[in-house]
């Protein structure tokens, strides 16, 4: 009996390992391997190169477009507008890396701009064709009859991710609850097939390839009766945990020993993400410190000048699993607050020097964090680090809050690309930003990473929220 887990991709949907996984990893890989054979082909008919300035181009497209994200059943002018914006992100960044490094010029710009032009098209394409094409790719059998035993929010929930998946080879059927019908909901146009006591029989007379238990597991005993009753069956079974209704943080399955461990609230950084998201970390703020260097030592001159006092302000703040961290900033203030009772910033706030007004509206001093990056206490992208105090006060005030430390806190995030940046001066304010967190943490990529920091660039200037 295998077990299905709660995947973290946007849609919701619930995948089980085994076959199914291929259907996942599928989806995840299609917009990137559209996007590198595309890459191949312009370089073949233009006739350049594939040396290491190639393999570096193709390097950085697969990572910012892994994984997929894109609904495979969308109305067909919306899904070609999603791709189209994604697409202009990833250009974007790979245009302006070309320029910021000096290495524009060594590029075919007529094989480059057939490139961007026909990518968005033909990821566009597939995405059209797949409901017709995956069947028949994936499926070496006519689809899989299912059913699911439990009439309640996980099996609905399961049967509705399985028929309106164009891409999934499962089919459910019908239900089986011992419930009378009265007191079912409603079953999402599927019809109530029997009692438990009567699904053998059912399998006798009819071809089920799966069936799916989404009871509670409180059930215990009426679940092991029902297991007995489907040895005598060829039916795969799987068993899908009630624990899976719970907001869950990157759940996984895992094993250790044989012994199956369900992972409710992990860090998306674990294994290869972790190593990609360090070296990406890494990359990002070399560059960043060395575009932005100029201006630092400018802003660390003013800074000086204009008030007594150092030029950094090192402040505890909570980083991953809650440890503590310094963050360095430029001082912008004319205290030096780091104890057990902080006062956050507001709107014409006295303590904020003239100097300090202009580099807080415009977050120049925030770029002492690039260094904090490198020394490995913060990530680029990530909820942003509250002091101490603070951290205190919402941890017991807002149910989930410390879940936002289970990654390094970040320098932007998605929380402040998104209106909930500044002053926290209720819980719904501090709730709507670990609420967005939160998000991240569930729908992580490194395309997103890519897209906040972008949003973080246009919007940095025009921000209401920040004084």
């Amino acid at each position: 009996m295998e077990v299905l887990r709660s995947d973290s991709t946007r849609d919701g949907q619930l995948i089980a390992f085994g076959n199914r996984s291929l259907v996942s990893m599928v989806k995840r890989v299609v917009d990137p391997a559209v996007a590198q054979l595309l890459l191949a082909v312009v370089w073949w008919l233009y006739r350049e190169p594939f040396d290491r300035l190639y393999v570096l181009v193709a390097v950085l497209t697969f990572s910012l477009t892994y994984p997929g994200s894109l609904p495979f059943r969308t109305r067909q002018l919306g899904l070609f507008g999603r791709i189209l914006s994604d697409w202009l992100l990833v250009v974007i960044a790979l245009v302006g890396l070309a320029w910021a490094t000096g290495s524009l010029y060594m590029f075919n710009l007529n094989a480059v701009g057939a490139w961007f032009v026909a990518t968005p098209f033909a990821v566009w394409g597939l995405h059209v064709i797949s409901p017709w094409l995956a069947p028949k790719v994936f499926s070496l059998k006519h689809h899989s009859r299912a059913v699911v035993i439990g009439v309640n929010d996980l099996g609905l929930r399961l049967s509705r991710s399985f028929n309106r998946d164009s891409l999934s080879p499962t089919r459910v059927v019908g239900f089986f609850d011992d419930r009378g019908s009265s007191r079912l909901p409603e079953a999402g146009g599927l019809p109530l097939l029997g009692r438990l006591d009567q699904l053998k029989t059912y399998l006798a007379q009819n071809k089920v390839d799966q069936i799916y238990i989404t009871l509670p597991m409180a059930s215990q005993p009426r679940i092991l009766a029902l297991l007995d009753d489907l040895r005598d069956s060829t039916a795969s079974v799987y068993f899908v945990p009630d624990i899976f209704l719970y907001d869950l943080i990157q759940a996984r399955v895992d094993s250790i020993d044989g012994l199956p461990v369900v992972a409710v609230c992990e860090t998306p950084f674990y294994g290869t993400a972790g190593i990609l998201k360090r070296w990406s970390d890494i990359a990002f703020s070399l560059f960043a410190i060395a575009l932005t260097a100029p201006v630092m030592l400018a802003v660390a001159l003013a800074v000086k000048l204009s008030s007594p006092g150092p030029v950094l302000f090192k402040q505890r703040r909570y980083g991953v699993d809650g440890s503590d961290i310094l963050v360095w900033k430029f001082r912008s203030m004319r205290v030096m607050e780091n104890g057990e009772q902080i006062r956050q910033a507001t709107k014409d706030d006295d303590r904020v020097t003239p100097v300090g007004r202009f580099i807080r509206r415009t977050s120049l001093d925030e770029l002492p964090q690039f260094f904090n990056v490198l020394q490995g206490r913060m990530s680029v992208v990530g909820p942003r680090p509250h002091a101490v105090a603070h951290n205190e006060l919402y941890r017991k005030a807002i149910k989930g809050y410390m879940i936002r430390h289970k990654v390094k806190p970040g320098i932007t995030g998605w929380a402040q690309v998104n209106g909930a940046r500044g002053e926290t001066d209720t819980i719904d304010k501090m709730e709507r930003r670990v609420e967005l967190d939160l998000w991240y943490l569930r729908n992580w990529s490194l395309k997103l990473d890519a897209q906040i920091i972008l949003r973080t660039v246009t919007q940095v200037f025009k921000d209401p929220g920040a004084y």
